[in-house]
């Protein structure tokens, strides 16, 4: 902003292109909104191991690959989905007396995960044990990928109508008008991360007539928007 003097009358300000913006940007309201959406989970996400102690190496290994190919057959002839290796380790046990580490046995892993209805999910894991399984190592689950996107949508929409609201209160109270949103910025629409099986559903024991249920729940799809409003 500057200023000029006219017919002697005294000095006028006058508003420059740079004042201007800066007078704009000096006028606006910046609001951040919330929203969040449920849906509901349809899919198992399980990691099956197969864990073997011996005194012999080769041998360890080779009960580890046998036991581990059975179960993988299984999962594949029920069609599971995202089926894939996710460890395989073989490690040496020690014995630590007087001093010395003698090597008394070995220990192979191999660990499988995969996804599954979860209406099945119970089923499907007794009968994997029965094939050779002897570890259950994590069981979460998860929503389609279509229903979290619908979700994530809606949540966004939410989460906009959130900050106008916020925006109007504000404005409203002052006796100030918004004139127009000059930018917007969207923050944690990431997806949401699986469900773990102890914070959500019920695992029973098993037993010998009857497969282990698996209830799933709810994962939660959470989106933020802020609004920088010009008033």
């Amino acid at each position: 902003m500057s200023a000029t003097l006219i017919s002697g009358l005294g000095f006028v300000p006058v508003f420059t292109p740079a004042a201007i913006a800066q007078e704009a940007a000096m006028r606006t309201l910046t609001v951040t909104g919330q929203g969040e959406e449920s849906v509901q989970t349809t899919k198992t996400q399980v990691d099956l191991g197969v864990d073997v102690q011996g005194t012999d190496a080769e041998a360890v290994q080779r009960e580890v690959a046998q036991r581990t190919a059975a179960v993988v057959e299984l999962l594949r002839s029920r069609g599971v989905e995202k089926l894939q290796t996710t460890g395989i380790q073989l490690s040496p046990r020690y014995n630590y007396e007087n001093g010395r580490n003698d090597v008394i046995g070995y220990t192979g892993s191999n660990t499988v995960s995969f996804r599954v209805p979860t209406e099945s999910a119970g089923a499907l894991l007794d009968d994997a044990v029965d094939a050779g399984a002897n570890q259950i190592r994590s069981v979460s689950f998860v929503a389609e990928d279509a229903a979290l996107e619908t979700a994530r949508q809606q949540a966004l929409r939410e989460a906009v109508e959130d900050a106008q609201s916020q925006a109007g209160v504000v404005l409203g109270s002052l006796n100030l008008r918004s004139q127009e949103i000059v930018s917007v910025q969207i923050n944690g629409a990431a997806p949401p991360v699986p469900v773990p099986m102890m914070r959500q559903a019920e695992y029973a024991g098993m037993s010998a007539d009857a497969s282990t249920p698996v209830v799933g729940g709810e994962q939660i799809v959470q989106a933020q928007v802020t609004l920088q409003i010009r008033y």
